[in-house]
């Protein structure tokens, strides 16, 4: 349904939700650069009013049955119309509520974490503008006006990842991740063109339509699919281009929790619900889509389990979770991956903002430092990364579990048991790296200053406690999400061209995921919780395979050797070859022509009268013999 009142409240609400926070970085850029509380007030405060009108639209919208689709001119050439506009549905309705709320949680932990650092004000600009190219991303009614602000969320992402920019590591980590992700964008672009020329337009709800299968074969529908997906590979960091994410913890944590909870990394996963129904129609590309998301999932859950940095593991944890949503979604069930999109957003924010405080607390990223510095005795955020750590561990009552098993569950209905062998070895893998951080701090080798005067900061501070309540309040989510599964399936009951949720029951899934989750819980209990435990994982008296996982499995080192074998010694060597024989060649040699040829000319005005009566006398033969004869 297409609405162009002008007084609308729903256009109203969702203008204000989407539009505040530009003002804001416009403001803050402008005018506020100097003046740390403004820039931070006028921030937090318009992610704070569009945090407002997300949650209203959300339930003023609940039961919605058709979605609400406003449309106005932006571009027109031709026959040619492009809109700008919302789409309002039971998709982007729920992500565009999980984004602002992240987006203001982070930012009011951010006034404790962020204290004192001479870029403040830019920071709150960069946040502004990320929360505004994410909010209009998700509910963009085209994908064109969605490609724009996805093309947006990956500059603001680049501006906050390389956020330190004196640090030569940071910058290097924003280059890779824009480049990386610039790569899977090239794919999503041309997927886009080849849609566009065979639908005539990228209208969201029209390449949805099951029309869709009367105006592009079979074979353009696989190849458009799988091009998308490209983008989905880059902005999600899944195989082959998953290393750029581990290195993007190089800028502030709160600005890791942000990105790898429900808005930058989470694009990718809510780019594939958003087009489901169109990616659905290819059984091809859905099996291609299984395929990575498995690879991916378990690929980054064997790095985690030998990584030192506790947000390293975390980003590690983000790529599998990402992955997990993946094959859900790709096996079919739409449900299962929004929901763990959904409750990921809660407990991954928890466990990086409670990173953060550690890491704030004791000036460290490694595990085992933070452990022996007295990490435990930081009671609110080693309650809270507990907490979150069950939940990604897929432990009841948390609401990871119910997500997981919604995602498992998809997998046991597929005919092909490997991916369900898959998905249970991931959950095992999961609990492992998951409980052997927790038990690396909680029972540490040694304590040092049990007194417990290692902490550098007084807990009754203001500082500490803007980031300690942002904790607790993802945490109280992370315990209680779970328990709104039948609502949320309800919510989702009227969304468009979404087959209802199916497959059949298996009472006997729930033991197997719990005893995959505690089997992993148990190792890593054996090997680093005990009290006699050596502290050192299997895979480390492994050599080989230890090396293999800590070098993420080469990947890294293969675009390396990429890139000096194929890019820098063949491509760029041709193109400089090219240009100083070819292009500098052809321009020297005109040049030596010419003045060739003006060294010759001035030869003959040397002042040699005889040479000049010569000349005028062979000129003067020949027009007689040519006139005469």
């Amino acid at each position: 349904m297409t609405d162009m009142l002008p007084r609308d409240f729903t256009l109203i609400t969702a203008t204000l939700a989407t539009m505040l926070p530009f003002v804001a970085f416009v403001v803050i850029m402008v005018f506020a650069r100097n003046h740390r509380g403004i820039s931070a007030g006028l921030s937090i405060g318009a992610v704070a009013v569009s945090l407002l009108c997300a949650l209203s639209l959300l339930a003023r919208h609940w039961h919605l049955e058709t979605p609400l689709q406003y449309l106005g001119r932006w571009l027109v050439s031709g026959d040619i119309s492009i809109p700008f506009g919302y789409l309002l549905d039971q998709t982007s309705l729920l992500m565009l509520a999980v984004v602002a709320t992240i987006s203001f949680l982070v930012q009011v932990y951010s006034l404790g974490y962020m204290a004192g650092d001479a870029g403040f004000s830019r920071y709150y600009a960069y946040m502004s503008l990320f929360a505004w190219a994410m909010m209009n991303l998700t509910i963009a009614p085209t994908m064109v006006q969605l490609f724009v602000f996805w093309e947006l969320v990956g500059l603001s992402s680049y501006l906050l990842i390389g956020f330190w920019y004196e640090k030569f590591s940071a910058t290097e980590a924003g280059k890779k991740a824009f480049v990386m992700t610039r790569f899977g964008d090239v794919a999503f672009f041309l997927g886009l063109l080849l849609a566009l020329v065979n639908l005539g337009n990228l209208n969201i709800l029209e390449m949805n339509s099951p029309r869709i299968t009367a105006q592009m074969s079979p074979f353009l529908i696989t190849l458009s699919a799988l091009l998308i997906f490209g983008g989905i590979v880059g902005k999600s960091a899944q195989f082959p281009l998953l290393t750029w994410l581990p290195d993007a913890m190089e800028g502030p944590t709160p600005v890791s929790a942000l990105l790898h909870s429900a808005t930058m990394v989470a694009a990718g996963v809510y780019l594939f619900g958003r087009l489901f129904p169109f990616f659905s129609h290819s059984a091809t590309a859905m099996a291609v889509f299984l395929a990575i998301g498995t690879i991916s999932m378990l690929l980054a859950s064997t790095m985690a389990m030998v990584s030192r940095d506790i947000k390293q593991v975390w980003a590690y944890s983000t790529i599998s979770q990402l992955g997990f949503m993946i094959m859900g979604l790709a096996a079919g069930s739409y449900f299962s991956g929004m929901f763990h999109l959904t409750t990921h957003a809660g407990f991954k924010a928890l466990l990086f903002l409670c990173a953060g405080v550690f890491i704030h607390e004791y000036d460290t990223n490694d595990m085992f430092e933070i452990g022996r510095q007295g990490g435990r005795r930081l009671k609110v955020p080693m309650i809270c990364t507990v907490i979150g750590a069950a939940a990604l561990a897929g432990l009841p009552p948390f609401s990871g579990f119910f997500s997981k098993e919604l995602i498992l569950g998809a997998l046991a209905d597929l005919k092909n048991p490997v991916w369900l062998a898959a998905g249970l070895l991931g959950a095992f893998l999961t609990a492992y790296y998951t409980f052997r951080l927790i038990f690396i701090i909680l029972r540490p080798e040694q304590i040092r200053d049990e007194s417990g005067t290692a902490s550098r900061h007084d807990h009754g501070h203001g500082g500490y406690w803007f980031m300690a309540w942002p904790l607790v309040i993802l945490a109280a989510v992370t315990v209680v999400l779970g328990l709104f599964q039948s609502a949320l399936e309800a919510f989702f009951k009227y969304q468009p061209f979404i087959p209802a949720a199916g497959g059949g029951h298996h009472a006997w899934l729930p033991f197997a995921a719990l005893g995959s989750a505690g089997c992993g819980l148990a190792l890593a209990w054996f090997e680093y919780g005990r009290r006699d435990a050596a502290r050192v994982g299997f895979v480390e008296k492994i050599a080989p395979l230890n090396n293999l996982f800590a070098e993420r499995w080469y990947i890294d080192r293969f675009y390396r050797r990429f890139l000096d074998v194929f890019i820098y010694g063949v491509v760029s060597r041709g193109f400089a070859n090219n240009d100083n024989k070819v292009i500098d060649g052809g321009i020297d040699g005109l040049c030596k022509g010419t003045i060739a040829g003006g060294r010759f000319t001035s030869w003959l005005h040397l002042g040699m009268i005889q040479y000049r009566l010569l000349t005028i006398f062979v000129v003067v033969v020949l027009l007689a013999l040519y006139f005469f004869f």
